[in-house]
């Protein structure tokens, strides 16, 4: 409903305005009058109308004057100037103010309407470009905010990648030299518990602050797992490499300093990893941001401990135990339980391979990996908290044994999950996607209806039925413009709106990629039928 002020200094004109717009337009109201130039600027600040009806030639602040007055506290109100002067000093003066209608007393119903309707249109059909672009912004804000969160998580499984620092950098518009990862802990203070609305109060906290916090980095958020963010910040300079520790301690105390502005009922710890110059080597980072945040939950009064390189002495694991674990994960996602088997004996053979590997290590090792099921079942949907608890008193074969029958407790968690409950939820985002098609639907909309990760959504969307969400969409949505088309009645314009899309040029592009013809050419063929 469009807002209209009348402001004219004889009430028979204003009067008759309000009664003509009023009884004849559905989508305005009149919602004042005002005498003057003064009580008009006075009304206009209380009221925000969306169109003035604006007398000139009026006592005291003419028509001119409120117009100029008006449009500096608010320049999207639009104006309708009403005069009994047809001079061409007038019509130029507030032409000058933006004003575009312009009509003589007295005027007819006719005219009064039509202007009412062609200022109306103009608003509304501004409206819509803002909101069409609102929407756009909105929608690739979380396309990337997805993208980020979804690269941080599968390069924490150890998925294999098909982009690297340079593909993110030409995204961005900078040169990417180099990563790591920094493992954000919220930890209770006292003896209180976290609620669930604390944490994600506190991770939508990070996402708002990730423009601010570092300089020469960009820093992508990945998924909050029980209190624990893991955020990778990309280097913009090869120096930074060099300046790693001065600017890695500046961004936490950056992170310490905001985080303190907040009222939330926890400490913010912060655990660490080295940078490397690939992405496919983050996971290592990782491991070490893991290692150190461990390691300073055992410490108190301090704020963050950075990792050491994993092989650097000669306690360490050989690093081929990370392309084990690699496998292993994925043997695990799959629930393949014979793989899973033939993987661990492998991952126990590198760690047999070295004589110098304690049992502390050993153990070490094994709730390293604990913790990347965890995550990853987390991100399946799967509710499974069981971990083992490992003696570093135990001999070695005790905690391989009990390492085995974890994961295979674990595989079968999965394979019951992908069996059922996957099956299920595909089922239901099928039905979901099928059912709102025809609006702005996401990954991530779907994603958070079925209660998966968009993550993993993607993945079993892949897996179950050889095509990417987007396509599945696509192929329906093009569905139902060809049984639209058909309808001779219905515009092309009118189908392409209907089945979700805002451009027409854009829709025509895909349904011509995916049937070969375009709409116009797709109904010639089928109508002549």
């Amino acid at each position: 409903m469009l807002r209209i002020l009348i402001v004219d200094d004889e009430v028979i004109e204003r009067k008759a305005l309000t009664k003509i717009i009023n009884n004849s337009l559905k989508d305005v109201r009149v919602i004042g009058e005002a005498p003057n130039g003064r009580k008009a600027i006075e009304m206009a600040a209380e009221h925000r109308p969306d169109i003035i009806f604006m007398d000139i030639k009026m006592p005291g602040v003419d028509g001119v004057q409120a117009v100029k007055e008006i449009r500096k506290m608010d320049p999207g109100i639009r104006f309708i100037m009403v005069s009994a002067f047809n001079t061409f000093e007038y019509a130029k003066e507030v032409m000058q103010q933006g004003v575009k209608e312009y009509i003589l007393k007295p005027s007819s119903k006719q005219d009064i309407l039509e202007a009412v309707e062609r200022v109306s249109s103009e608003i509304l059909e501004e409206r819509k470009v803002i909101e069409e672009q609102q929407s756009l912004r909105e929608n690739l804000e979380r396309a990337v905010s997805i993208a980020q969160k979804e690269w941080v998580s599968s390069l924490l499984v150890n998925s294999v990648q098909d982009i690297t620092f340079e593909e993110w950098g030409q995204l961005l518009g900078v040169e990417i030299t180099s990563g790591y990862i920094m493992l954000l802990s919220m930890q209770p203070t006292g003896h209180a518990e976290l609620f669930a609305s604390d944490k994600q109060n506190w991770y939508r906290w990070l996402k708002e602050i990730q423009k601010v916090v570092g300089k020469n980095e960009e820093m992508m958020i990945g998924p909050l797992t029980d209190s624990q963010v893991p955020v990778l910040f990309l280097c913009k300079k090869t120096a930074e490499k060099i300046n790693f520790k001065t600017s890695a301690q500046a961004i936490i105390e950056r992170l310490h300093s905001l985080f303190q502005k907040e009222s939330f009922p926890a400490e913010l710890r912060i655990g660490v990893g080295l940078p490397y110059n690939q992405a496919h080597e983050l996971n290592q980072s990782y491991h070490e941001a893991v290692l150190a945040l461990k390691q300073l939950l055992k410490t108190p009064n301090r704020k963050y401990i950075i990792g050491v390189k994993q092989g650097s002495s000669p306690e360490s694991v050989e690093s081929g135990v990370l392309e084990v674990e690699k496998k292993l994960l994925e043997a695990v996602r799959q629930g393949d339980v014979n793989q899973v088997l033939y993987i661990f004996d492998t991952f126990v053979a590198k760690h047999a391979d070295n004589k110098n590997v304690k049992t502390a290590l050993v153990k070490k090792s094994f709730e390293e990996l604990f913790i990347l099921i965890s995550r990853m079942l987390h991100d399946l949907g799967i509710s499974y908290e069981r971990t083992p608890a490992i003696d570093e008193s135990e001999d070695s074969r005790v905690i391989f044994e009990k390492g085995k029958a974890h994961l295979l407790s674990v595989v079968h968690q999965v394979q019951v999950w992908r069996n059922n409950h996957a099956k299920g939820m595909l089922h239901k985002a099928k039905e979901y996607i099928e059912k709102y098609f025809a609006d702005s639907i996401t990954l991530e909309s779907v994603a958070e209806f079925v209660e998966l990760s968009p993550y993993y959504l993607s993945k079993l969307f892949k897996d179950r039925f050889g095509m990417t969400f987007i396509d599945y969409l696509t192929e329906i949505r093009i569905q139902h413009a060809k049984t639209a088309i058909v309808d001779p009645g219905k515009s092309l314009k009118e189908i392409c709106y209907s089945v979700g899309y805002k451009d027409p040029n854009y829709f025509s592009r895909v349904f011509k990629k995916q049937t070969g013809l375009s709409p116009s050419e797709f109904r010639k063929a089928t109508v002549s039928l």
